[in-house]
């Protein structure tokens, strides 16, 4: 019997490799003779070049400033002539130095530098996953690594970060475009979000990044300077459209100025993974994430994989930290059962130190209830 194990991380605890390799080592444990394919998947957020990696890219290691412009070594997947590049990794909020965010001057600069590696080295299709940004800079730093011009009134280059965006006053995109002909741009999200409002990304995710009410104010009079110039430069409006948002805003520039395509995030992850291919003829499919709740209905991770899986007719099961989801919701959403730790350890505090030999537990107790002997 086959069985594909494709559960995204548990955040904070696990890695997705590391969830994937307890689950399937359960198991074996308890069935030595089943055929297991390890697939760990992710949506966009952490864990995406990982994936990839799992899959068979080669992984390409450079240096690229984090969001306060600290360089450090970050690493994005390549195939052929498409790369897989993770926003977290390079400038995301593990990147800021000692955890201290820095809402009003992280920037997207480093992000453009990994595209532009990648590019220079012959990719001519670059998947964007965009969560976890540290920053609300509209992805203009992203641009200016690129090759755009931000330009003050008096004709100096703007400085990183989104508050400076209330100087700009004209944008040359002219290198940009040359860098950037023949380049296809797939963007992995979630967040339909538009640029600028009350659901944009200063009021929205701003203040998760450390921004204060004034410096909300601040970030949403730049973003709203930045689309302005944009909308000007390139003859149409993006800031409106769902997902222009997402990452502080790193989605419009995206839309903008790379004539990005927004996927959803775990679709495009999947499809990456070539996972329709590797779950066909398949006896079980186990997925999971950290937890399993609201969040996860509106097409995370594992619901992504249930739908994949019933389009080949192939079950599912779930495990996770915890589920507040009812079984009748789980079932509706294709997961046939949920085997969340907190059955077999209530105490959260132990659950995640232990994390690891309860997945183990609960792979052994899948193999007994989900696959004939």
């Amino acid at each position: 019997m086959r069985v594909v194990v494709s559960p995204d991380k548990f955040k904070g605890c696990l890695t997705a490799a590391q969830v994937t390799d307890a689950v399937a080592n359960g198991l074996l444990e308890e069935r030595p003779d089943l055929q297991i394919t390890r697939m760990p998947v992710a949506d966009g957020g952490d864990g995406t070049v990982a994936a990839a990696l799992s899959r068979g890219f080669g992984e390409v290691t450079m240096s690229a400033a984090g969001p306060t412009g600290v360089s450090g070594p970050v690493s994005y997947a390549r195939q052929g002539q498409r790369a897989v590049i993770e926003l977290a990794a390079v400038c995301g909020l593990d990147r800021l130095p000692n955890g201290r965010p820095d809402a009003l001057g992280a920037s997207t600069y480093g992000l453009g530098e990994v595209i532009g590696h990648a590019i220079q080295h012959g990719a001519r299709e670059v998947v964007l996953g965009i969560g976890g940004s540290a920053s609300t800079d509209g992805g203009a730093g992203m641009a200016q690594a690129l090759g755009a011009r931000l330009l003050d009134a008096s004709g100096a280059e703007l400085a990183h970060g989104g508050a400076a965006l209330s100087s700009l006053d004209s944008l040359d995109v002219a290198g940009l475009r040359d860098r950037m002909a023949g380049v296809r741009i797939l963007v992995a999200s979630d967040v339909d979000n538009p640029l600028l409002g009350s659901r944009g990304a200063a009021a929205v995710f701003g203040p998760q990044k450390g921004a204060s009410a004034d410096d909300v104010r601040l970030l949403e009079d730049g973003l709203t300077r930045w689309a302005r110039v944009v909308n000007a430069t390139v003859g149409r409006d993006d800031a409106n459209r769902p997902g222009a948002g997402a990452a502080g805003g790193t989605g419009f520039a995206a839309l903008a100025l790379l004539d990005a395509e927004l996927r959803s995030g775990i679709e495009l992850i999947l499809e990456l993974l070539r996972f329709d291919e590797a779950v066909a003829g398949a006896d079980l499919v186990v997925t999971g994430e950290g937890s399993l709740d609201e969040q996860s209905l509106a097409g995370k991770a594992p619901i992504g994989v249930a739908q994949a899986a019933a389009r080949v007719g192939v079950g599912v099961v779930a495990v996770a930290g915890r589920t507040q989801l009812s079984p009748d919701r789980l079932r509706a959403a294709g997961i046939m059962a949920a085997y969340p730790l907190s059955d077999l350890e209530p105490d959260p505090v132990r659950s995640i130190a232990n994390a690891a030999p309860l997945l183990r537990q609960v792979g052994r107790i899948i193999a007994v209830e989900q696959l004939p002997s």
